[in-house]
Order: structure tokens, then C-alpha cells, then sequence
């Protein structure tokens, strides 16, 4: 298992195993963020305001995310490190599950949430600032059952079977040439026939449908072509291979059937982070946007996906949370005639979840207003 990527490239490695997207999104921040409670701001900023009504007693509820759960208690949700009291004598200590009981404490004259382990406050503080080294303990739990950053079943197919190549890296790769039966479209437990070089009898291969092409323009206004998208559309084996042409048996179909053009490609184990948690992204080139809608024309709205015009090269990371802003309306002064812009607003904020070269995935965690492409983002202010 791998820890955080701080970026990842165009993705060659294909195939994404069902068993590790438990992980990928899971709230277990230790491989990746020590101490979190006590990382300071990266600016000079207030204490993370609490929201009003907060609770003082919250118990975790099956179905419940870390992002709902951080908005019960905080104004700007993406400061949760900030007041979460990590135990530092738990292997795991950011990981949460169903029936734990949160208490809001205060040291310092500052909120601190913790875990009760049946001493309150007063023990939750102490394992916090290290007063007491605790025994030993063993705590039974399916990893499935840990409490999720956003629910996985929105992100599910762009994070195990979407990804942005670069055009030139599909150049020679194999194609579906045609099916077994002669039918415009094949499934699950049909045969079809691929065309290209240095496949392998009894490889498992992935079946990919080419999406459009991300199309760019650089800070000197010249367009470029970022990546072209690909959505994994099947899996197969090859089991008979003569000359360039070699049959494949559908093992298993996703979100479509096979088209001849498909292309082939081999199926590995995945290179996607294992953890990530939500953090204030900083350092990131200035000026990106949401470029597209996934399953949409041109809006999003919560629990949407959508593509962002910044990815590992600009900085991003998984896990980086953004502020979505919507461009003011253009309207006719009544007075002048003049035309002017209306101040843009915030409209939602977004996550990502997975990184490219110069795109990123991310999830709409909320929104107060759809949120359309060409919609800008940046850093949320801390102390919104």
C-alpha cells in the first residue's frame, strides 16, 4: 500500500482492484499527516470558529462521512486538524467508526474534539498532550466499517476506472477489431477480437472507451491538449492469439458495452493514494477552473464530479480542498447603458480525490448554487 502521492502523473498502470477503494478514501490520516491537531495554520490566522449549535456530545452514526461530521461542529469544515485531538498512543488514531461517541472539549481556551474512551474530557486531553502512556489495546473493526471522507459510491467509477493519458502514449496500442458474432456490442461472457502487437495469451487486459479530449490554452494563450480521457468499459483474458489478432474472452463489463475502436490495454495493480483527508491547498498555481461536468453537460451540484484545469504539476494534491466562485452576471447599468459585471460569488466547495499532470478529479462536497464549468477556484479562506 502506498502512502499520499503528491501528485500523480499521467496514469499508465491500469486495472483498479475492487478491494482497495475502501481505502482510498477512508478517513485513516496517519500514514500521511502526523499530529494533525497540533499543526498550525499555515497563516496568521483566528481559531477555527465552531459553528453555532454545535453539539457537545456527537455519536457516529453508520452512513455518516467526516465531512458532515466536521460541518456539525465547524464553520470552515477543512480546519477539523486543527481541533481534532489525535491520540498519539493509537496506531490509527484519525480513523472513526460507527457508535464512537465525540466529545467538544476545550484546552488552552481552545475547542478539541476527541474520542471518549469512557474517561471524558479530562482523558482525552491527557492522551492528547502525551500525559499519559496508555496499554496496549486491541480494537476489532472491519476497515470497511471506518467512516469515509465522502461517500464512496459517487466517486467510485472515476477513481477505479477513469484516467487522463496523454494522446501520444495510445499511439500502436491495441484496438478491437470486431466480436465473435458479429454484433455492434459485447458484454460480459462474449468474445471479441483485438488488433496490435506484444499482447500475451492468458493476460488480463482492460477495455477502455476514449472520451474527449481535454483541450487547453497556456498563460501565453496557446491551446494544448492536456489529456484525453479514457473510462474503463470491460475486462478480459486473451485465450488464443494468431499474428497481430487475438481473441478475448469479456470477464466483466462497466458502465457500457465493448465498441470495435476500444482500446486494450494491460490490466495492473493500481498507483492510487490509499489515504487522503481533507486539507487547505495551498501553493497551487493561481487562475484554475472547473473545465468539465462528469455524467453532466455543465452542471454540478453535491456528490457531482467534476475535472479541474490544475493537477500535480501545478501543485494539487488528494485531498486538497478548493472553493468553487461563479462569475457575476453582465449586466446594462439602467442609468448609464454601460455594461458592467456583477461581483462573482461562492457557489460550493470541492475536494480532489485524484490527480494527473495538469487535471485533477474532485468531488463537490457542497454547494449553494449549481455550479457551472468556467466556474473559478481557489484556496478557501480560513477564516470563513
Amino acid at each position: 500500500m502506498k502512502k499520499v502521492l503528491k501528485g500523480m502523473p499521467t496514469f499508465s498502470a491500469l486495472g483498479f482492484k475492487k478491494q482497495l477503494l475502501a481505502l482510498a478514501v477512508c478517513l485513516s490520516i496517519g500514514a500521511g499527516i502526523a499530529s494533525v491537531a497540533e499543526a498550525a495554520p499555515a497563516r496568521n490566522v483566528n481559531p477555527p470558529a465552531l459553528k453555532a449549535g454545535a453539539p457537545q456530545v456527537y455519536v457516529v452514526k453508520k452512513g455518516d462521512t467526516l465531512w458532515d461530521i466536521s460541518k456539525k461542529f465547524l464553520k470552515n469544515p477543512v480546519r477539523w486538524p486543527e481541533i481534532w485531538a489525535s491520540n498519539k498512543h493509537v496506531k490509527n488514531p484519525h480513523w472513526i467508526f460507527p457508535g464512537d461517541r465525540l466529545l467538544m472539549c476545550t484546552h488552552n481556551g481552545k475547542p478539541l474534539i476527541g474520542k471518549d474512551e469512557g474517561d471524558g474530557c479530562e482523558g482525552i486531553i491527557r492522551r492528547y498532550t502525551g500525559g499519559t502512556k496508555m496499554q496496549p489495546q486491541v480494537r476489532i473493526e472491519s476497515l470497511n466499517n471506518a467512516i469515509p471522507v465522502i461517500p464512496l459510491e459517487y466517486i467510485k467509477q472515476w477513481l477505479e476506472r477513469s484516467m487522463v493519458v496523454a494522446p501520444e502514449t495510445l499511439e500502436n496500442t491495441p484496438y478491437i477489431l470486431g466480436t465473435a458474432d458479429q454484433r455492434v456490442l459485447a458484454a460480459k461472457g462474449q468474445t471479441v477480437y483485438a488488433r496490435g502487437n506484444g499482447m500475451a495469451v492468458g493476460q488480463r487486459y482492460a477495455i477502455y472507451r476514449e472520451g474527449e479530449p481535454y483541450n487547453l490554452t497556456d498563460a501565453n494563450g496557446k491551446k494544448f491538449n492536456a489529456g484525453l480521457e479514457l473510462n474503463q468499459v470491460a475486462s478480459g483474458i486473451a485465450v488464443r492469439g494468431e499474428n497481430d489478432i487475438v481473441t478475448l474472452e469479456l470477464t466483466d463489463t462497466y458502465n457500457g458495452e465493448v465498441r470495435r475502436g476500444d482500446r486494450v490495454l494491460p490490466e495492473y495493480d493500481p498507483m492510487l493514494p490509499t489515504l487522503f483527508y481533507p486539507t487547505n491547498a495551498e501553493n497551487i498555481t493561481a487562475g484554475g477552473s472547473i473545465i468539465r461536468v462528469m455524467g453532466s453537460i455543465s452542471t454540478a451540484a453535491v456528490n457531482s464530479v467534476v475535472t479541474i484545469d490544475r493537477g500535480a504539476l501545478q501543485g494539487v494534491e488528494a485531498g486538497q480542498v478548493f472553493s468553487a466562485n461563479q462569475k457575476g452576471e453582465i449586466v446594462t447599468d439602467p442609468k448609464t447603458k454601460e455594461r458592467i459585471q456583477l461581483p462573482g460569488q461562492r457557489v460550493g466547495t470541492i475536494m480532489v480525490f485524484k490527480t494527473f499532470d495538469n487535471l485533477s478529479y474532485a468531488y463537490v462536497l457542497d454547494s449553494d448554487l449549481p455550479i457551472k464549468v468556467g466556474a473559478s477556484i481557489q484556496p478557501p479562506l480560513l477564516d470563513e
